[in-house]
C-alpha cells in the first residue's frame, strides 16, 4: 500500500511496483511517481509506526501484522492495526495506547 496516499487522499491505497522505493530494509510500492518521490524525500514523515506492525500490538508489547485496511492518522502519524476490530479497541484510547507502544516499541523491536 501507498504510505503517502494515507495522507494525500485520506485513503488505502495499493501501491504498484512500478513506483518502487528500497528503505529501512523494505521494497516500499507507491501509486504514483509523485507519492514515491514525497517518501524518498522524507519517509520518516510518511512510514506507519512501529515499522507497520500493529499499533494495539505494540501497545502490549507484542508484534502482530498490521492491516493497510485498518489504519488511522493521528497527530501526523500513521498507525495500523491487525484488524478493524483491534482497531475499534485501539480508538478507546488512542493517546493512551500510543504512550505504551513508544514505550515498549524497543523491546518488541530490538
Amino acid at each position: 500500500y501507498d504510505a503517502v496516499a494515507y495522507f494525500r487522499e485520506g485513503a488505502a491505497v495499493r501501491g504498484d511496483a512500478r513506483f518502487a522505493h528500497a528503505w529501512n530494509g523494505a521494497i516500499w510500492h507507491f501509486a504514483s511517481a509523485a507519492n514515491r518521490d514525497a517518501f524518498a524525500a522524507d519517509p520518516v514523515a510518511y512510514a506507519p509506526q512501529y515499522d507497520g506492525y500493529c499499533a494495539y500490538a505494540a501497545a502490549n508489547g507484542y508484534k502482530a501484522d498490521g492491516d493497510p485496511e485498518a489504519w488511522s492518522l493521528v497527530d501526523g502519524k500513521l498507525y495500523v492495526n491487525y484488524s478493524r476490530g483491534v482497531q475499534r479497541r485501539w480508538e478507546r484510547d488512542i493517546p493512551g495506547y500510543i504512550a505504551k507502544a513508544d514505550v515498549l516499541w524497543p523491546s518488541v523491536n530490538p
